[in-house]
């Protein structure tokens, strides 16, 4: 599905009917020679270091005058003065930061203030009505509501019929998502976060910063947590294709031509046939061996995808993860505002988000470390 038979399994009309208005024809919604083109295009541009350079000097412009400084300003409150959502303040900082890198646009949804934009407002309803859109019994519903502009179908073509931009929005709910559980699974595993601190001391030193992509390299636990957190929840929780002849599975299951095929990472990652009987156990040492990251067959961790159409994104979103965690994580203590006790809830969408969001309170460590900045050239700052 994804390698020796890709030809077969395209996402399909009925997938590029459904976010037609909300990708339009990006890389993200297309299959054949436009997919092929796009991502030849995009390969070579995200491959150059002057791209990638670019990238991370706009991150961490972020984190360092609108991130750290908002967490600053909440951190000596009193109360609730004191609390923050963190899954609010995430989208916000990766929009940010994806439209001041893709198109030189700064919508300052991260100031002080926490201004709404318009326009990460009406990404967010179009989200939601393309999602709605997929679960409706019959596609045949969505599109006579769109026909005759009637309702939600109404508003997504008034909000969007001149603004496809699929790479922000892939980027932006997608990042926002795994720092979202990331935060909440550490503020549940204190250990977990005192053994990154206590790593990045090791490595680059108590009170000193990271000047390097060499030395995030060598943060071995932190990726590994990373990839612990996206194992247990992966910010694409499922993937569908479409049958376009029949077919056979690996194990013998025949598939009929139109049928839609589904693998779903967020299932995969807790299957004891895949990960072991403590699959369901937030565990970084699964990743390691003998104190070194070892990277998982991707087939069996598929979150980035697999195959010809694996994220061409991974590397730039890993070390955006790993950027803003280690800032955070350096400079204050962050707990959720309320006990959790049934684990996460999510909200119906293309993309992982939490109902309710993530309610935090933010105090600033007595032992403050220095914020995190860190190039892909490999040279010191």
């Amino acid at each position: 599905m994804l390698k020796t038979r890709f030809e077969n399994y395209p996402k399909g009309k009925q997938f590029s009917a459904i976010l037609g208005d909300l990708l339009g024809r990006g890389i993200f919604n297309v299959d054949g020679e436009p997919w092929m083109f796009q991502r030849k295009m995009a390969s070579l541009e995200l491959g150059k270091i002057s791209i990638r350079s670019y990238a991370f000097e706009v991150v961490n412009s972020e984190i360092k005058t609108r991130l750290v400084p908002l967490m600053l300003s909440l951190s000596d409150g009193k109360g609730d003065n004191n609390l923050l959502d963190l899954q609010d303040v995430f989208r916000r900082f990766s929009f940010d930061s994806i439209c001041r890198f893709s198109f030189g646009l700064d919508p300052k949804c991260l100031e002080l203030s926490l201004p709404m934009s318009e326009f990460a407002v009406s990404f967010d309803r179009a989200s939601n009505i393309s999602a709605e859109r997929a679960m409706t019994s019959s596609p045949w519903i969505w599109k006579v509501k769109r026909i005759l502009k009637l309702g939600s179908e109404r508003q997504l073509k008034r909000r969007h019929h001149d603004d496809q931009c699929p790479g922000p929005r892939a980027g932006r709910d997608t990042v926002a998502s795994a720092l979202t559980s990331l935060f909440w699974l550490l503020s549940r595993h204190p250990e977990v976060e005192l053994a990154i601190l206590a790593e990045v001391d090791r490595v680059v030193g108590a009170n000193q910063e990271l000047t390097s992509f060499e030395q995030m390299q060598e943060l071995h636990y932190l990726e590994a947590t990373v990839y612990e957190n996206m194992r247990l929840y992966p910010p694409i929780q499922f993937d569908s294709k479409f049958c376009l002849d029949d077919d056979f599975l690996s194990d013998g299951t025949f598939v009929k031509r139109g049928t839609r095929v589904t693998y779903h990472p967020y299932a995969m990652g807790r299957m004891e046939e895949i990960w072991g009987p403590d699959c369901l156990k937030f565990k970084p040492e699964r990743w390691l061996r003998d104190g070194v990251f070892f990277q998982e067959n991707p087939f069996k961790y598929p979150v980035f995808q697999a195959g010809l159409r694996v994220c061409l994104g991974k590397e730039m979103a890993l070390v955006k993860l790993k950027t803003v965690a280690l800032s955070l994580l350096r400079r204050f203590h962050i707990k959720l505002a309320v006990p959790d006790d049934q684990g996460l809830q999510f909200s119906p969408g293309l993309t992982a988000t939490l109902r309710g969001g993530l309610p935090v309170l933010i105090q600033e460590r007595k032992d403050q470390k220095p914020i995190v900045l860190v190039h892909t050239d490999n040279t010191q700052l």
